[in-house]
């Protein structure tokens, strides 16, 4: 779960880039000396002491009229909105300009937390000339170097302190699913069927969900709540500003949703941004359902549904452990199978399954198939524990993790399956060195 989310302000060749590599852990963000590099919003998950957030790299504000400044600043504002933090990056060694000015005075109408950093700090001198900074009138000032990774602790420490006390997922007791998808194809209109009322915009017109809704409601004694997200592009083909705003709103749903509902357009088929929208929720983990929707409007014989499901597993090899159902929100066609099949694959992505039966499966699997041997070299799983649900994750204790190949992985967990049929939910394998 997401506990905060912060954002990295600035203007151009402050080192914005560099300190969100550092806080992250990897090089993700494009670092060069030239001005206007990074263009565009980037997300990242960080972690520090207990707290898991989210941190958005922007491009370079700037007074003067420069190429991408209009679209930079939209980026900047959506940013900011977004953020529980903000940090306010300078530069110790060019010290203070206009153009910090002039972004401090856009800062000073949020209501945010706003946090400097005052990179480039390399020694004494510096962090004396980095005082000028209160000038700009915000309280906390943090001298950085994120090259050298020079007082990134104190900043984090001070970020975390001031992430709102709040749960994401407030919704204990109830099974909640997000359904999510490219744009216009027919998640409103799914929610409205779900719901049985109008509940909902529903519009031909790509993008008019532009936030999560979140609606709870009972059925057969049951409480549920479903997630309408905004359509989630391929992040290459992301250019409208609302747009991206709408991606990371739509990874915050999946993230606090028990069950994913990956809906597809049957109209257009299956396309590349598809196999984009489904492989965030396999990466978290959730349980999946693929709705095929607009079934009604497809012309279809008797080999069709063996067809197109043939098409689906193909394109979607990693999420074959996933039920697909084809549906019609808008003549509400199989609609009733869903929350069924939502009570299923939630059920088995919070299976446990007793140490003794799980070993029985894997020695049984071993003697089946045992594993191949790598430069004289075999695979001994000695036991195994589940350490997790959602998902289901075992720990295998082996003599050399190296020597469990992704192939014999995939091995292990079809026989997890075929014994415990856990169908709709990701399995986790995790190998662990045996110490003697």
């Amino acid at each position: 779960m997401i506990d905060g989310v912060i954002a990295i302000v600035g203007r151009p060749n402050v080192g914005k880039s560099t300190l969100f590599n550092r806080i992250v852990g990897e090089r993700l963000s494009i670092v060069e000396d030239t001005p206007g590099v990074t263009r565009d919003r980037l997300y990242a998950k960080a972690n520090w002491l207990t707290k898991d957030f989210r941190v958005i790299d922007t491009g370079g504000l700037q007074l003067k009229d420069q190429d991408y400044q209009k679209e930079i600043r939209m980026q900047v504002d959506i940013a900011i909105e977004e953020a529980d933090v903000i940090v306010f990056v300078t530069n110790a060694k060019e010290g203070m300009t206009d153009d910090d000015r002039y972004i401090a005075k856009l800062l000073h109408k949020t209501k945010k937390p706003v946090l400097m950093a005052i990179n480039k700090v390399d020694n004494q001198s510096l962090i004396d000339a980095s005082y000028e900074f209160y000038a700009l009138g915000f309280e906390d000032l943090i001298p950085v170097s994120s090259v050298h990774g020079i007082g990134i602790g104190d900043l984090l420490d001070k970020i975390i302190s001031h992430f709102p006390d709040r749960n994401l997922n407030d919704y204990e007791g109830k099974i909640s699913f997000a359904i999510i998808g490219r744009p216009n194809v027919g998640k409103s209109s799914l929610v409205n069927a779900l719901l049985n009322q109008e509940r909902v915009i529903v519009s031909d017109k790509e993008g008019t969900t532009r936030d999560s809704v979140d609606t709870p409601f009972t059925k057969d004694g049951k409480e549920y709540v479903v997630i309408d997200t905004a359509g989630i592009r391929k992040k290459g083909k992301v250019y409208e500003s609302i747009e991206k705003y709408s991606v990371l709103r739509s990874l915050q749903a999946i993230e606090r949703s028990d069950v994913i509902l990956f809906v597809i357009d049957g109209i257009a088929g299956i396309r590349d941004q598809d196999k984009h929208v489904a492989g965030y929720a396999h990466e978290a983990g959730k349980p999946i359902i693929i709705i095929y929707n607009k079934w009604d409007a497809i012309e279809k014989d008797e080999f069709t549904i063996n067809k197109v499901t043939e098409e689906i597993r193909k394109a979607f090899i990693y999420l074959s452990y996933a039920p697909i159902l084809f549906i019609s929100a808008t003549t509400r066609q199989r609609v009733h199978q869903i929350i069924p099949n939502i009570d299923n694959v939630y059920n088995y992505s919070q299976m446990r399954i007793q140490t003794s039966v799980l070993n029985e499966v894997l020695s049984d699997a071993q003697r089946i198939t045992p594993p191949p041997t790598h430069k004289g070299l075999r695979l001994n799983i000695l036991y195994g524990s589940q350490v997790a649900v959602a998902p289901p994750t075992f720990v295998l204790f082996v003599n050399d993790p190296a020597l469990l190949h992704f192939s014999y992985r995939r091995y292990l967990e079809n026989r997890l399956r075929e014994a415990f049929i856990m169908e709709g939910t990701p399995i986790r394998i995790i190998a662990r060195k045996k110490e003697l």
